[in-house]
């Protein structure tokens, strides 16, 4: 049998994947929940797409945190985890770094095509993102940048088109 990535979907479809589970993140320092504009256009294109938020934690760029609440998440049935904010390259950004560590599979092209889209929109200051996506417990997990900008980017161009798709490789 061919498994070509239609054929994926297709398969990630009749097993009832396409009523996945996901889980957002905030890292922030600033943001409260009533001014996560991510999490609101997040919460509005998962329940668009028929998939549903099972948790929502919103922490501090602190790496203890990042680890703490990874290792939560990963423990429910949230099939991907979406983690944005602290991606960057300031003394503050230590998400990459705590996330990284941990993944037991990386999936590089996530973060190089982010990177290439990113640049096409803000130039070589898409270099400064370290956005990174791998697998941790049996769960996907992504890392965005936390400007809105850049969490719409990572859902409309990668992540929305194929959550069945990554929830389905998770499992067969």
């Amino acid at each position: 049998m061919s498994h070509t990535h239609h054929e994926h979907k297709a398969n990630a479809k009749a097993a009832g994947l396409d009523a996945v589970k996901l889980a957002i993140v905030t890292v922030s320092d600033t943001r409260t929940p009533e001014t996560d504009v991510n999490r609101a256009y997040l919460n509005e294109q998962i329940a668009a797409a028929g998939y549903t938020v099972t948790a929502y934690r919103l922490i501090k760029d602190e790496p203890a945190q990042v680890v703490d609440v990874l290792d939560e998440l990963a423990a429910t049935d949230a099939e991907i985890i979406l983690f944005n904010g602290g991606t960057g390259i300031s003394r503050r950004d230590t998400t990459f770094d705590a996330l990284s560590a941990r993944l037991e599979k990386t999936l590089p092209g996530f973060g190089e095509i982010f990177r290439m889209l990113s640049y096409a929109e803000i130039g070589g200051a898409a270099m400064l993102s370290r956005a990174t996506a791998g697998v941790y417990r049996g769960k996907v997990i992504f890392s965005t940048p936390g400007s809105p900008a850049a969490v719409r980017l990572a859902w409309e161009k990668l992540i929305a088109s194929e959550v069945s798709h990554l929830a389905w490789e998770l499992v067969r």
